[in-house]
């Protein structure tokens, strides 16, 4: 087969996912944007247009797969080809690097949060108990009180 195997339909439809993949590098860079912001809204708005743009390429990807296996097996390069391949590689590693990027910020804020949380939880115990024995003496006199009671039925036991 070799190169006649790629004909014009197939070298539009790899143009049009190489075109993909640029939008897909732009929207990339605009959810780092929104990451970096803390801007969860934003965030998803994002995630919902690479989501459709990623559709596009799962779309083309089946329509372009056995072409660019049988180009693997010949190992024949028709020049346009090759540069569009190339670039779709290329475009596929920085995309991929910056999602590596974000989910390691995202990963962190996540962790952060569960220790303020953590934190928030320890200190409101803290106030409960400080509220309980400053405002609530009788409280802890009546525990006092239950305490001593219950030495005293100890001491009762012990002697009888």
């Amino acid at each position: 087969m070799g190169g006649g195997y790629w004909n014009v339909e197939m070298i539009a439809a790899l143009e049009e996912q190489v075109e993909c993949y640029r939008r897909l590098e732009k929207l990339a860079l605009r959810q780092h944007e929104q990451v970096q912001q803390g801007d969860t809204e934003g965030l998803i708005e994002v995630l919902e247009q690479r989501q459709t743009v990623v559709s596009r390429i799962v779309e083309l990807e089946k329509e372009l797969g056995p072409a660019k296996r049988q180009w693997k097996q010949d190992g024949s390069e028709p020049g346009r080809l090759k540069e569009l391949l190339s670039e779709s590689k290329l475009l596929l590693q920085r995309i991929t690097e910056a999602d590596r990027d974000d989910a390691i910020v995202l990963q962190q804020r996540k962790l952060n949060l569960g220790r303020q949380i953590k934190a928030a939880a320890a200190a409101r115990q803290v106030n409960r108990n400080y509220a309980t024995a400053a405002y609530h003496p009788a409280d802890r006199r009546a525990g006092q009180d239950h305490s001593r009671l219950q030495r005293g039925d100890r001491k009762i036991a012990a002697v009888a």
